[in-house]
């Protein structure tokens, strides 16, 4: 990690064509993990950010820990409500949405599956329904996720146009969520005045300031802090791991191309790792555990609720081909940044929100030494 003192040295808002800067962004799901780098990012960039979500998700809570709530227009309400959510759209008048909002959690989704299909299908209705509404929307990216796909255990990445479905509430939500997004994109964003609404797909995506339960990441977090054993499941399965910065480039690229180019409009797609991020569980908790210093774990050998894939991956061609993206970390890049977030906060507690931003100039310096388009102002 490089110096607090040079985070500035970058000016972030020339980032992504300057796209972002001065503009209106609405984020459903905002207090989330991945919503609360998203709105750290935004904030960099120079946007005006305006969240929408129903609580906080965990305690602690990446945007309570970064102090995000000072920074932006936070909104407490219910993707479920559509009324709530038009008068935000109607006030707010945004013009770039993020739709991360959902149900994120696999196992809550066999405890509660009408509350996951509600949130996650019907969430993703009011969503579209107001952006069809609300003439100030320029561009949309909807984020589902990588468990959309009918996973059949094979051995190359899922490509955009391959089969979707889902054994379990949480896949099939996730599935329905893009089915219904494709469905208002060909029936009322058809002519060239509409919003440009495309959606995408990541997965497994780690990094500091996750504390959701029932995932690998928090899980070992949780119990090393207190000089506790963590417990994993499903030890061998092998997912594609990538730090929570990976997929959100990829996702302020498509929003910032979106609004100059018109053959992106309906279009899917997948944000993951490079081909050989391919670790499993077991691979991850004995990483994390080195880095931690002292951390113990062990394998729970009770019933795993549910069926759990053992193999998971997507293919990125796509965003290579027409957005020019590309993840740009290593596995043990994303599991170091990931480690020296937790350790500081735990050590110091302070200043989370600048020791953000240093990661995200941390990850934006290796984009420029990449000279990625991203980087580079490029329509």
């Amino acid at each position: 990690m490089e110096a607090q003192g040079e985070i500035n040295m970058i000016d972030e808002t020339k980032l992504f064509n300057g796209f972002y800067s001065k503009k209106r962004v609405l984020i459903t799901g905002h207090t989330g993990f991945k919503g609360s780098w998203l709105t750290l990012w935004l904030l960099s960039l120079g946007a005006k950010v305006a969240g929408y979500s129903l609580y906080y998700p965990s305690k602690p809570c990446n945007f309570i820990v970064c102090a995000l709530k000072k920074h932006t227009i936070n909104i407490t309400g219910d993707i479920r409500d559509l009324s709530s959510l038009r008068a935000v759209f109607q006030k707010f008048k945004p013009e770039i949405v993020f739709h991360l909002a959902a149900q994120p959690i696999v196992k809550r989704s066999f405890e509660e599956p009408k509350t996951t299909f509600d949130t996650n299908i019907g969430g993703t209705v009011n969503v579209l329904e107001c952006i069809r509404i609300t003439g100030s929307v320029k561009g949309a990216v909807i984020i589902t996720s990588d468990k959309c796909y009918r996973n059949e255990e094979r051995k190359e990445g899922y490509i955009e146009t391959d089969t979707l479905g889902g054994d379990d509430p949480y896949s099939a939500s996730k599935a329905g969520a893009e089915i219904v997004a494709h469905a208002y994109i060909k029936s009322f964003f058809n002519s060239g005045k509409s919003a440009r609404i495309c959606t995408v797909r990541a997965g497994n995506v780690i990094g500091g300031g996750d504390w959701a339960p029932d995932r690998i990441i928090p899980d070992c977090i949780r119990s090393f802090s207190e000089n506790k054993k963590a417990i994993i499941r499903n030890p061998d399965a092998k997912r594609p791991w990538q730090h929570v910065l990976e997929p959100l480039s990829g996702y302020l690229w498509l929003g910032s191309k979106l609004c100059f180019n018109s053959k992106l409009q309906g279009e899917s797609f997948n944000f993951g790792p490079a081909k050989d991020v391919n670790q499993s569980v077991k691979e991850v908790a004995e990483k994390l555990s080195y880095l931690w210093g002292d951390g113990k774990w062990l394998v729970n050998k009770q019933k795993r609720f549910g069926k759990e894939a053992n193999l998971l991956k997507l293919s990125c061609d796509k965003a290579a081909r027409l957005l020019h993206w590309h993840p740009i970390l290593t596995f043990d890049d994303t599991i170091r940044m990931t480690s020296e977030w937790y350790k500081k906060y735990y050590e110091s507690k302070e200043n989370m929100y600048l020791y953000s931003i240093a990661q995200i100039d941390e990850y934006v310096k290796q984009a420029l030494r990449r000279n990625l388009s991203w980087t580079r102002g490029e329509r």
